[in-house]
């Protein structure tokens, strides 16, 4: 990877971060199990959802990475790339989880979830930090995408906690009780 790629995955990982521990700043525990609506997911379960998603994801890039084998050229395509970034975070269009990816009650607490997933962020961010690969030409697949590079892998990770911050603030005000201010 280059240094350039590697300082903007980086900083796209902060970014998603940052927004899901600012959506739940201040949320008390008992609010964070409750379900906004009939077949809707708690505050917990969110983030069992982007724990587990994304821990399965690296999952499959180290598997990626770790083959000798590779695609003949990089696919690149900046296009694809933008578009990850762009919709990725846009809850405009709902998206049902794979199984994979869906919450089964791991996690007992806000707490519990939040740790589980800053642990799985934390490889996430040494496997971009490490990384000599040029991910571009490491194909892999997605349960709901498809056949992507690991590139556009990392970016799907990067992102996806941006458009569940928004979810839970969403639950959030459903259930009367908004965000810090200066949370959005």
């Amino acid at each position: 990877m280059q240094t350039q790629e590697r300082a903007g995955i980086l900083k796209e990982l902060e970014t998603g971060s940052d927004a899901l521990l600012d959506a739940v700043r201040g949320l008390p525990e008992d609010l964070a199990a409750i379900w906004p609506a009939p077949g809707r997911w708690s505050v917990v379960e969110c983030i069992e959802h982007l724990a587990i998603s994304e821990d399965f994801l690296l999952t499959r890039i180290g598997g990626s990475i770790s083959l000798t084998e590779h695609s003949e050229a990089a696919v690149v395509s900046h296009k694809r790339e933008a578009a990850i970034l762009a919709r990725g975070a846009d809850r405009t269009n709902p998206v049902i989880s794979p199984d994979v990816g869906r919450p089964t009650g791991r996690f007992a607490t806000l707490a519990e979830a939040v740790e589980s997933f800053l642990t799985t962020r934390e490889r996430t961010v040494r496997l971009v930090e490490t990384c000599n690969e040029d991910l571009r030409s490491k194909p892999m697949t997605h349960p709901l995408l498809g056949t992507i590079n690991c590139y556009e892998a990392l970016l799907l990770i990067a992102v996806h906690p941006r458009r569940h911050a928004s979810q839970i603030l969403e639950i959030r005000a459903t259930l009367g009780h908004r965000a810090a201010p200066g949370v959005t």
